[in-house]
């Protein structure tokens, strides 16, 4: 068995996993990534990006069915659902070769199996059982993800009871589909099945959709969705699931009444659980809590040498908030003087159902609670001309200021392309922008954007076209 000395090695190739990677070698250090399955992790291979690819897909058979209002016809709508899969796979493969090239072009040397703590500076590594190599480095990274949380009662067969794992690759369409949890994993499979004609029916414990989200988002979402015939139970719970000549029969509890209901397949979304176990943590100083490692504002778990970042570690739990803090950790352990924590109240997240919903910072009750005297400002989607020529007129842009320093506390939005209008907002928190600095930007007509704009001026009395 081999025996390798490096700087630094990260347990999980992810994009937490391999930014640290390339980020240490751009460093100069001697770096080594340790990847059980696939390089790009759930985000890349299960996640973020395949379900994007199918989202898409839905987008335009959606679209289609509105071609009458831009002047077109057509006969005979329909989809080949396999090849729509095949496209989602085609796309994951396509980034995970890309992922491939970068670590080979910074020089990280990558092995395959699984990795976990062996001593001190120490990592072992395993593959199909036997050990096949030993690392010793200064610093350790643990990088390795989560996977979808189950509950007593709710747990999933891979056949009928489906994770978010099944749900992108299903060997056919069902005709009516029960998703349990309404956060954005749960939406977006939701939407998904929803625009390819099953009939969709969402059940989340609390007591709105989105949870997360600003209340009057959360609101205006569920009025879409149910608008487009989603039925949707909040304050509900599935109190359990059997699966019953090649469906599943589902028991709702809402409002102290229960409810039957059958579908054909069931999506389980009700959270993930931290890939704690199998890492050695055992005799070290490692902390968990709720299946998830315990770290500093640098990423530091209390042995030393020691990091842990992405979905292993506390919410958001996003891929982009796993590779900022890969950077954070690696240019900390580097010893760079102009490196800051990473304030997770500056981290936009999106959820890709239609409308798409996007935010980043405080939501208004937050704000309030937190003793800001609030200035909240809105502007319809109804009101904006390149909304209306898209065809596109339902939704809000939402803005949060601090009435006493004008700093913008929030956003929220809700509408097309929101998800990529957010980082306008992303970029004015990182500034600590306040509505001056908006109100004098100068936002390019006739764009969505605009809206942004318009609801600043807004919170403050000025708005030009509403």
């Amino acid at each position: 068995m081999a025996e390798h000395q490096f700087d630094l090695v990260v347990i999980g190739g992810g994009p937490g996993g391999y930014v640290a990677a390339i980020r240490a070698a751009q460093l100069g250090m001697q770096t080594a990534l340790v990847e059980r399955e696939h390089l790009g992790g759930v985000c890349l291979n299960w996640g973020c990006i395949p379900t994007k690819a199918l989202l898409r897909s839905a987008e335009i058979f959606h679209l289609m069915h509105h071609i009458g209002d831009f002047g077109f016809s057509a006969k005979e709508l329909r989809y080949d659902f396999d090849k729509v899969i095949k496209r989602s796979r085609r796309v994951a493969g396509q980034l995970n070769r890309g992922v491939q090239h970068l670590l080979k072009k910074n020089k990280v040397t990558v092995f395959d199996g699984h990795g976990r703590l062996d001593g001190r500076q120490t990592v072992a590594i395993e593959k199909d059982g036997k050990a096949t190599a030993t690392i010793r480095a200064g610093h350790i990274i643990l990088a390795t993800g989560a996977r979808a949380r189950t509950l007593p009662g709710l747990e999933p067969d891979g056949k009928l009871i489906w994770t978010y794992k099944e749900a992108m690759v299903p060997d056919a369409m069902p005709k009516s589909l029960l998703v349990i949890g309404s956060g954005a994993i749960g939406i977006e499979f939701a939407s998904f099945y929803d625009h390819m004609g099953a009939e969709v029916t969402v059940v989340e414990v609390l007591d709105r959709v989105l949870p997360v989200e600003d209340e009057e988002i959360s609101a205006l979402a569920r009025k879409q969705f149910e608008k487009r015939g989603l039925s949707i139970h909040t304050d509900a719970k599935v109190s359990g699931l059997e699966a019953r000549d090649g469906a599943v029969a589902a028991r709702i509890e809402a409002n102290g009444q229960e409810q039957d209901i059958r579908a054909d397949r069931v999506v389980l979304a009700i959270g993930i659980t931290g890939n704690v176990e199998g890492l050695g943590l055992e005799g070290t100083k490692v902390r968990i809590e709720n299946s998830h490692v315990v770290t500093d504002q640098w990423l530091r778990t209390d042995e030393q040498g020691v990091y842990a970042i992405g979905d292993l570690v506390g919410p958001p739990w996003l891929a982009h908030k796993a590779s900022h803090e890969a950077v954070v950790c690696v240019e900390r352990i580097k010893g760079l003087n102009d490196v800051h924590p990473l304030d997770v109240t500056k981290i936009p997240g999106c959820t890709y159902c239609t409308p798409q919903v996007a935010s980043v910072g405080l939501t208004e009750r937050a704000a309030k609670e937190r003793g800001f005297d609030v200035k909240v400002g809105r502007f319809p989607y109804v009101a904006n001309g390149k909304a209306i020529a898209l065809g596109e007129t339902e939704g809000l842009v939402k803005t949060v200021f601090d009435g006493k320093t004008g700093e913008l506390l929030g956003a929220h939005m809700i509408g097309a392309e929101v998800t990529e209008l957010i980082q306008g907002y992303a970029i004015a928190r990182q500034l600590e922008a306040t509505e001056l600095d908006l109100m004098h930007s100068v936002f390019p007509h006739p764009t969505l954007s605009e809206m942004m704009h318009e609801s600043v001026l807004d919170a403050y009395g000025r708005a030009l076209h509403f």
